[in-house]
């Protein structure tokens, strides 16, 4: 039986891998979750998966947190003090679309560093570091994001991911990495998350996109790094109680729906195959990595999504021409086919 209320099911909904709905399974994890405090550390399902999502990444430990920028924000927070400087690629989520929380929280410059795909150039990279003086703040972290939202989904090469690594250690800086579809990178590139994660000394997992949870991220680094993560998680207000609820979800996130994110990288090189044939739509082939597609479209993107919506597909603008489709564990290869066949409709009406 499908969890999507009967009044969304004719909607193939690509906006974002945050709309899927729990799985069976989770609401039957929830049911039987044991539960405690988790403000008192004494939550044995979030101790669980905090346990499970260390391991995962090669880390000492780690904690249970609302949303992935939360976990962003603690991770710049803990690794920083205010006056510092982070460098970080210039469309990163942390910079784009978290509101400008590392000035509010953190009180850090941001230094904002060009990319091809997502990946910085490290050259680049190490020449923009700065040491503390009486007239500049002083690197401190860098921030990586992989795979990368606004790049398409990119997979940021384990040779990048390396040459950060490096240059961290010969300047003593900090390297976070925004990992909120790390699994979807691992999977593509057909390595451990570890094999990512072991360049980095922080890392924030989202649960909540294609692994399906209903809520919450997990926030992964040394032991020392996640005391501190602790604190700043109840001075932001994410400390939560019974949560042992949502983290039995959490569970089966990492334990089960890791591997079928390749359904969601096929089913998206599917669906751009076919609508790059279409007229007016334009697609990236060797760019789509994972299970993000980015279309540039001939006609202005805001009238593309209004047309496709009376096929009954929702995606999101993200320029003026340009739309995001977003795969995930709800959309199934009937819903691939009718998307091609929504695009080649609207391609014909609205002569494309």
């Amino acid at each position: 039986m499908s969890n999507v209320p009967e009044s969304q099911r004719r909607w193939i909904d690509l906006r974002s891998d945050t709309v899927t709905r729990p799985s069976a399974e989770m609401y039957a994890a929830m049911q039987s979750a044991v539960l405690g405090d988790d403000v008192l550390l004494d939550d044995p399902t979030v101790a669980d998966l905090e346990a499970l999502a260390a391991n995962l990444a090669g880390k000492e430990a780690a904690v249970f947190v609302p949303s992935g920028t939360m976990g962003n924000q603690i991770a710049v927070a803990s690794h920083t003090r205010p006056g510092d400087s982070m460098l970080i690629e210039e469309e990163a989520h942390i910079v784009y679309y978290e509101v400008g929380a590392p000035a509010i929280f953190s009180g850090v410059q941001t230094w904002t560093i060009p990319s091809t795909r997502g990946a910085m150039d490290p050259e680049y990279l190490e020449r923009r570091i700065l040491r503390s003086s009486l007239h500049t703040p002083g690197t401190r972290l860098i921030c990586v994001e992989n795979t990368h939202n606004r790049a398409g989904g990119a997979v940021i090469p384990l040779g990048h991911m390396r040459a950060y690594r490096e240059i961290a250690d010969r300047h003593g800086v900090f390297v976070h990495l925004d990992g909120a579809r790390v699994c979807n990178a691992a999977v593509a590139l057909g390595v451990a998350v570890s094999e990512i994660t072991q360049y980095v000394d922080s890392v924030s997992i989202c649960l909540s996109k294609g692994l399906r949870s209903p809520i919450g991220s997990v926030l992964c680094g040394s032991s020392n790094f996640i005391e501190d993560a602790r604190v700043w998680r109840k001075r932001m207000g994410g400390g939560m109680r019974q949560a042992g609820l949502l983290a039995a979800c959490g569970i089966v996130s990492l334990t089960k729906m890791i591997d079928r994110l390749a359904d969601d990288h096929a089913r998206a090189k599917r669906t751009a195959k076919e609508i790059a044939t279409c007229k007016g739509f334009h697609v990236d082939l060797d760019g789509v990595e994972t299970n993000l597609l980015l279309v540039t479209t001939d006609r202005p993107a805001a009238e593309v999504v209004e047309a496709l919506a009376k096929h009954n597909v929702m995606c999101f603008p993200v320029a003026e021409n340009r739309l995001r489709l977003v795969f995930h564990a709800d959309i199934t290869d009937a819903h691939v086919v009718a998307t091609i066949s929504a695009f080649q409709a609207v391609a014909d009406r609205i002569n494309l």
